[in-house]
C-alpha cells in the first residue's frame, strides 16, 4: 500500500500524525537554550529529513513548530511546504500538552507534522503508539536523536488520538 496516495485506512480516513525533534543545534557562547541556532550537522541532517518526508509520506497539510530558534531552522531545512502554526508551548511540553495540541487539530487536516525536542517528541511518540515491540518503538525507545521522526497512522477524528491510539508505521533518522 503507497500511503502516500491512499486515503482510507483500515476502512476509516487515515491521520497522519509526524513528530519531529529539531536538527543538532550548537552551542554558542552567551546563546539561552531558546535562542541555540542549529550546527552545521543540523542543517544537513533536516534537509535529509525534509527529502524523506516527500519521497516517502503524505503531503503534509499543516506544521505545528515549537518558536524556539533551532525548530524555525529546522523547519526551513526541510523545505516543508505547508501553513506553519508557531507554538510556544511546544518548546518545553510534555506529553499531555502535546496530545492535547494535536486533539485541536482542524478536521480537514489528513496529514500533521510537530517539530520540537526531547523529552516531549519521543514520550509522546511512545504514548501514542499502540504497539511498543515493534522494531521501530524498539529502536524509538533506545534513543530518538535530532532530527528523527516518528510517523503515527490514526483512524477517526484528531481529538480522539490519545494514548496507545496509533500505529508507529515508521521511525526514521536521517543520517
Amino acid at each position: 500500500m503507497d500511503l502516500r496516495t491512499e486515503g482510507a485506512y483500515g476502512g476509516h480516513m487515515a491521520r497522519t500524525l509526524i513528530l519531529m525533534r529539531h536538527g543538532k543545534s550548537g552551542y554558542p557562547a552567551g546563546v539561552e537554550d531558546h535562542e541555540r541556532p542549529l550546527a552545521p550537522r543540523g542543517h544537513r541532517e533536516a534537509a535529509l529529513a525534509g527529502a524523506w518526508l516527500r519521497r516517502t509520506q503524505p503531503p503534509i497539510d499543516l506544521v505545528r513548530c515549537s518558536t524556539a530558534t533551532r525548530t524555525r531552522e529546522t523547519l526551513a531545512a526541510t523545505g516543508v511546504d505547508a501553513p506553519v502554526e508557531f507554538e510556544s508551548g511546544i518548546y518545553e511540553a510534555d506529553t499531555g500538552y502535546l496530545i492535547e495540541l494535536v486533539g485541536l487539530t482542524d478536521p480537514a487536516i489528513s496529514t500533521l507534522l510537530v517539530i520540537g525536542h526531547a523529552p516531549g517528541m519521543p514520550w509522546t511518540a511512545w504514548d501514542l503508539a499502540a504497539a511498543h515491540d515493534t522494531d521501530d518503538a524498539l529502536r524509538l525507545s533506545r534513543k530518538f536523536p535530532t532530527s528523527a521522526l516518528a510517523v503515527l497512522r490514526f483512524t477517526g477524528e484528531w481529538d480522539r488520538v490519545g494514548p496507545g491510539a496509533g500505529d508507529l508505521v515508521s521511525f526514521h533518522v536521517p543520517r
